[in-house]
């Protein structure tokens, strides 16, 4: 490598589920000698410098803005936000933080290239002003961001009238999918409005970019990264799964008590299902007492993670299920969760952190799509690579408690979650040979750190397989 270790800006979207992998990304440079500084705010501060505390990592605030309408001041992530429709105003209103971060470059040492978040479409301007290179985040599989956008040139989404009739990709015949899987803002025949703007700004920001980062193996997509590689700019970087490079919590630590009922569970030799939808989604209350019914009346042993609709507990459901499951209201580690012995499913909303983490730890996938990509992660997960089942969603998203029994049953003790598991075993131990010493996305990362962007735009390279050229 050269003789003075790279020097990379991050500048992770304020977002648990965008800064978490960033992190993680964080650690991978880390090892590798290079120096990382890291870019937020000042609420986000503690939580990224006890994320990486085991590091030696600079981190530098910059004031989120204030009275901006709808928003709370002092909010400054996007679990603080009201409700989460109001993320578009509050993606749109990182930009007033533009003059701060340019500031920032300017007394910056000399930066080899900075990561940004793709909601932080205006990061690319900055970068041309200081002459940065500046490679794009987004969060998602090649395979989500390859289908949306060959279907965003084809204007197929426009076209077909029916909502959930399946059509085949162009390029991929065998991808079926529907105008369901996708949000309104890409199915609109004549879409408009401030989000539309926002999404626009940030494909042609993406596109003036560097490059792309995914979180992902090249394995795992090697189709999509490859057709992403020869038809579309900027390249793709497939150098995940990132969360393979998180330290393990400290045996020596105390454990939380979630994990405790774990341990006891495991000694039992009884396998658990995970329940966890993130943080960003909003469940009604009727879809809230649907949940709680298909859990106890599946009889299988659980752990749910609930941050929303927690009053909707107060009926006596913790006391009923108590001898077999429990329900977990704050913050968890859930890579910690997942890697227990004793669990043995996940029903998940389908965020792609929670798939690729799913995969790492060989746990396979009840998926429950609720909003932005997660109804092409989860085509994926079901269709694609074939490491989980999809719960069966009737009228306008909602599931009944009887599906989901039935579902839970399915994947916890039939004969198609006993293939899931032998498949995602399959392919979670494809995900650790990749980041090894030799792997695929071990060569990748060579491969971009090595390059001198400043002096050799690299924009346009059809190389996947990670060899370092």
């Amino acid at each position: 490598m050269a003789s003075s270790p790279p020097h990379i800006l991050l500048f992770p979207f304020m977002s648990k589920g965008h800064t978490i992998p960033t992190l993680n990304l964080a650690r991978l440079f880390l090892r590798r000698n290079a120096t990382v500084t890291i870019i937020t705010t000042p609420a986000n501060h503690s939580f990224i410098s006890n994320f990486l505390s085991d590091t030696k990592i600079t981190i530098i605030d910059l004031h989120f803005p204030k009275n901006i309408e709808q928003i709370p001041n002092g909010t400054e992530s996007t679990d603080k936000l009201p409700k989460i429709s109001l993320w578009p105003s509050f993606a749109a209103a990182t930009k007033l933080m533009q003059p701060q971060f340019e500031e920032v470059l300017k007394n910056l040492p000399h930066l080899s290239f900075m990561i940004t978040d793709g909601f932080l479409y205006w990061t690319v301007e900055s970068a041309n002003k200081f002459s940065v290179p500046r490679f794009v985040y987004y969060g998602m599989s090649s395979f989500a961001q390859t289908v949306s956008r060959i279907l965003v040139q084809s204007e197929i989404l426009r076209e077909i009238e029916s909502d959930d009739e399946l059509f085949s990709i162009p390029g991929f015949p065998r991808v079926k999918l529907t105008r369901n899987d996708f949000e309104p803002i890409f199915t609109d025949r004549k879409p408009k409005g401030p989000h539309f703007e926002f999404i626009k700004n940030c494909a042609f920001s993406t596109s003036k970019s560097q490059g792309l980062l995914v979180n992902s193996f090249y394995e795992l997509e090697s189709d999509f990264l490859e057709y992403w590689n020869t038809h579309f700019e900027p390249k793709a970087w497939a150098v995940g799964p990132f969360c393979l490079a998180e330290e393990r919590p400290n045996q020596d630590c105390k454990k939380p008590w979630w994990v405790r009922w774990l341990d006891e569970k495991e000694e039992q030799g009884k396998g658990v299902l995970y329940v966890a939808f993130g943080s960003q989604a909003e469940i009604s209350a009727e879809q809230f007492t649907e949940i709680k019914s298909g859990l106890e009346e599946s009889e299988v042993n659980f752990l749910w993670v609930v941050r929303k609709n927690v009053s909707e507990l107060g009926d006596g459901f913790e006391e009923r299920v108590k001898e077999r499951g429990i329900v977990v209201k704050e913050w968890v580690n859930q890579r910690e969760i997942l890697g227990h012995e004793s669990i043995k499913g996940f029903l998940s909303h389908c965020g792609w952190n929670s798939v690729i983490e799913s995969i790492c730890a060989k746990v396979p996938v009840l998926a429950w799509p609720m909003m932005a990509e997660q109804p092409l992660n989860a085509r994926m997960v079901a269709e694609e690579i074939k490491i989980g089942i999809r719960v069966e969603i009737g009228k306008n998203g909602f599931v009944k408690a009887e599906d989901l029994e039935k579902n839970i049953r399915e994947l916890m003790e039939g004969e198609k979650g006993k293939e899931m598991r032998k498949k995602v075993k399959e392919v979670g131990e494809a995900a650790i040979r990749a980041v090894e010493e030799g792997g695929s996305s071990w060569k990748t990362l060579n491969e971009l750190l090595l390059n001198d962007f400043r002096r050799h735009p690299c924009k346009k390279k059809t190389t996947t397989d990670g060899e370092i050229v």
